[in-house]
């Protein structure tokens, strides 16, 4: 009889799970940041989200919701088309979750509602947000979730951005805000009287115009007080959404239109999904490609002003790719960390080796700035309803954000991922997951070419808001010689306007990295904030992670954001 020898397969030497936490209590930056931008009301709903999104049970749920992806059924067993999608449970468990927790839609609903303290049905009286900051409440809460479980955000992101345009058509929104701002999920494909809460998709781009929509060629065509839309979408996000923003010409150009997944009438509207998307990461969530033959839809703003009207539901998408990147940066560092605090090698834990606490205090940096910088735009989005100011640097800071802090996250996760070794890389481990999601956040809503160039069409636009941008960021003026240099050397940026097009990338980096400063000036602890003037604007570190000069206390950075502390 063969005997196996067993003392090889114990596992020793690794570091625990992280799990059966606060993943929200244990992020330091956040929790200030919440308090500090104006929604302190909101804490103690933000901990409970946080007990659940870092619960052992939802993690799992997470990992099931990316290992089990979207199915499409085209047709039924009988043959009749259908065009469905089948996500699997855990994916619309964190649907309900997030639609409960009114991450879609917190901005938009009265200040005094009831809401959840964790899963559906068990519900606390969240109190009365007086003082404003749905939005800031709404991106930690938001930026809680994702990190659990990322892909379902998109949806999620589309709801809450989607109001907005909607405004533009008072009756339309009149009659699906109600729906759309409800706090019950129903994921079923009903007409839509049969349920009383709504998901919103869009569907804008076109295999031959990508980030240029002015190049669509799908048409709209009017019939009987609406419009039949026929064309194709090259990228179609949430396919199983109950409504939908589509862009499409008529006569009088590019136009804005409202397409619901069922036609009023009860039946299926003509839109036929082609294939879903074999995407790199974002397993969870369903992309598609789909054609409209006839599909009904209503005009959403005036006739050739579509790009104007679908810009408010893109401005608040952008500030979910923020949030989303934000995210990815937080479990990234915060991975790092407890496996470094957990793991020995050479004769004591990683985090007391000098050359790995210097990479771990360089990732926090850089999750601490994108958290200060993330909860500033959301403070901005609360504000821009009163204060012209708040406008002027919302659109300006979200494109500079978006650009720069989604440009960072894909690096940023590959050196978080090495610092667990080949774990790192294995899909069992969670850093293989936050690896492959973080290059979306930087292609969706525009890439970076794109963005930087909508910052100059800002600028070109309202010039007044570059002195706006540089009010904030002057509130920290003659706290930090090296930021001081950087906002003069910025500003000379824009003093020689020649190839300012060429230049458009540094440019924007450099506006993002000079707002960054500030905030940590004024907001982190000093350790913090000498690190990041001394690294990324006084050059005093290397292109890579983990190259922090000498002098600085990387081990108070790295206790700052331990998720364990």
């Amino acid at each position: 009889m063969l005997t196996f020898a067993t003392g090889t397969t114990e596992a020793r030497n690794q570091s625990v799970p992280l799990e059966d936490y606060d993943a929200f209590g244990a992020d330091r930056p956040l929790v200030e940041a919440l308090r500090r931008e104006g929604a302190a009301w909101a804490e103690p709903r933000a901990h409970a989200l946080g007990a659940l999104a870092g619960s052992a049970e939802l993690l799992a749920a997470g990992r099931d919701a990316n290992r089990h992806r979207p199915e499409l059924q085209a047709f039924d067993r009988y043959g009749h088309r259908i065009d469905e999608v089948v996500y699997h449970p855990a994916y619309h468990r964190f649907m309900a979750l997030a639609v409960e927790h009114e991450l879609h839609s917190l901005p938009w609903r009265p200040a005094v509602s009831p809401t959840p303290a964790a899963e559906p049905g068990d519900r606390v009286h969240r109190g009365t947000c007086s003082d404003g900051a749905a939005h800031v409440a709404r991106a930690a809460m938001f930026m809680t979730l994702s990190r659990t479980e990322p892909g379902h955000g998109c949806p999620i992101s589309m709801t809450y951005s989607a109001i907005p345009a909607l405004r533009a058509a008072p009756e339309l929104a009149a009659e699906w805000e109600p729906r759309i701002t409800a706090t019950s999920y129903e994921p079923r494909l009903d007409p839509p009287g049969a349920k009383s809460s709504a998901i919103v998709g869009m569907a804008m781009t076109e295999k031959q115009g990508g980030s240029d929509v002015r190049a669509n060629i799908t048409v709209a065509e009017p019939a009987d007080g609406a419009y039949r839309l026929t064309g194709h979408k090259w990228f179609c996000s949430a396919p199983m959404s109950d409504l939908f923003l589509v862009l499409a010409q008529t006569s009088d150009g590019l136009s804005c239109f409202a397409m619901p997944r069922i036609t009023p009438d009860g039946a299926r509207n003509a839109m036929r999904i082609q294939r879903l998307k074999d995407k790199l990461g974002n397993w969870s969530n369903a992309s598609s490609e789909i054609e409209l033959h006839g599909a009904f839809a209503q005009m959403v703003g005036e006739p050739g002003r579509g790009v104007p009207t679908i810009i408010e539901m893109v401005g608040h998408t952008r500030l979910d790719c923020v949030l989303g990147s934000t995210a990815g940066m937080r479990t990234a560092t915060e991975q790092a960390i407890h496996h470094a605090r957990h793991r020995a090698a050479f004769g004591k834990l990683l985090v007391e080796q000098p050359l790995m606490r210097n990479v771990l205090a360089d990732l926090a940096i850089e999750s601490e700035a994108a958290t200060v910088t993330a909860m500033r735009l959301a403070r901005a989005y609360d504000e821009s309803g009163t204060d012209e100011a708040a406008v002027l640097f919302k659109r300006l800071a979200t494109a500079v954000a978006k650009y720069w802090i989604c440009k960072r996250g894909p690096g940023h996760a590959a050196e978080a991922l090495e610092c667990l070794g080949g774990n790192g890389y294995v899909e069992e481990w969670p850093l293989a997951r936050v690896y492959r999601e973080q290059p979306l956040l930087s292609v969706w809503e525009g890439s970076g070419n794109v963005i930087a160039l909508d910052v100059l069409r800002a600028l070109a636009r309202t010039p007044a808001a570059l002195g706006v941008f540089f009010d904030e960021v002057g509130l920290a003026a003659g706290a930090d010689a090296r930021l001081d240099a950087h906002v003069a050397a910025l500003k000379a940026e824009f003093a020689d306007p020649a190839e300012l097009e060429a230049r458009a990338r540094r440019v924007v980096e450099r506006m993002a990295l000079a707002l960054q400063g500030s905030l940590l000036v004024r907001h982190s602890p000093p350790e913090v904030a000498d690190a990041f003037c001394a690294t990324r604007l006084a050059g005093d570190g290397g292109l890579a992670y983990g190259t922090l000069p000498a002098g600085l206390d990387a081990g108070a950075i790295v206790e700052r954001h331990a998720p364990d502390w």
